[in-house]
């Protein structure tokens, strides 16, 4: 009896094909070298700096209501703005870096600073890319560096607001150190540009959202890309290869 029980069993598992068969017939997996150490290191410091500074620049736009005890013995906001200013120094100089690398990195570190706009191919890979989201077209590509769309994204959305949350964000901070300091020297122009500071604390604080929608597509087209897309996106800003598993 225990004998005839155990021979399909055993039949099942001579069936059963080796790893090595299995890999032979599964398909092969082409990586390629895209971003370098400088260029994902900034990327995730920048995300989480970004973060900080939209957290805290939420309850500086919107403060607490009340606080216990007596006023004295409380310094949250004080430590919620200080955290700002840190997170925006930084953003800023994490952005002067990441400005630095584009000339001495390889050529896809350039790409977040150009947009080949005036190129007719470009263009027309834009448009199957906006076929390709909205899911009406096929999958385009492959690319090794940003697809058109997001290259689009990043230089028009992403590096224009950050670049003006620098300018207006320093220009709010020249206010607190007074006329003559350093910020108000580099920026304090900004705010007679844009008519008065509550105007700049206006935009600043509508910049702040743009990069939070902008930050929500980022990720939902990073991990559409990983399933759909067939290559991998959130493991290359941390390997720097970019695996295609077609």
């Amino acid at each position: 009896m225990n004998t005839s029980s155990a021979t399909p069993i055993a039949d099942l598992h001579a069936a059963l094909p080796t790893e090595d068969e299995e890999l032979s017939h599964s398909t092969a997996i082409k990586s390629v070298y895209v971003y370098e150490a400088p260029v994902r290191v900034w990327h995730w410091v920048n995300a989480l700096a970004i973060t900080v500074l939209c957290i805290t620049g939420y309850f500086i736009g919107s403060p607490l209501p009340t606080m216990p005890g007596e006023a004295s013995a409380n310094f949250l906001m004080g430590y919620i703005r200080f955290t700002h200013f840190s997170a925006a120094y930084i953003l800023a100089i994490g952005l002067l870096g990441r400005t630095y690398w584009a000339f001495v990195g390889n050529h896809h570190a350039r790409e977040l600073f150009s947009v080949p706009l005036m190129q007719r191919a470009y263009w027309h890979e834009m448009l199957a890319m906006v076929k390709w989201y909205t899911f009406t077209g096929p999958r385009p590509g492959p690319y090794v560096g940003h697809n058109p769309m997001a290259r689009f994204a990043m230089f028009f959305v992403f590096l224009f607001t950050a670049v003006f949350m620098v300018f207006t964000g320093f220009a709010m901070y020249g206010e607190g150190l007074q006329a003559g300091s350093w910020a108000d020297k580099l920026f304090g122009w900004v705010i007679p540009l844009m008519g008065q500071s509550q105007d700049v604390h206006t935009w600043h604080h509508m910049g702040m959202w743009l990069i939070v929608i902008f930050a929500i597509a980022h990720i939902y087209a990073a991990i559409r890309e990983d399933i759909m897309g067939r290559q991998s996106i959130v493991s290359t800003m941390i390997s720097g290869f970019r695996t295609f598993k077609d």
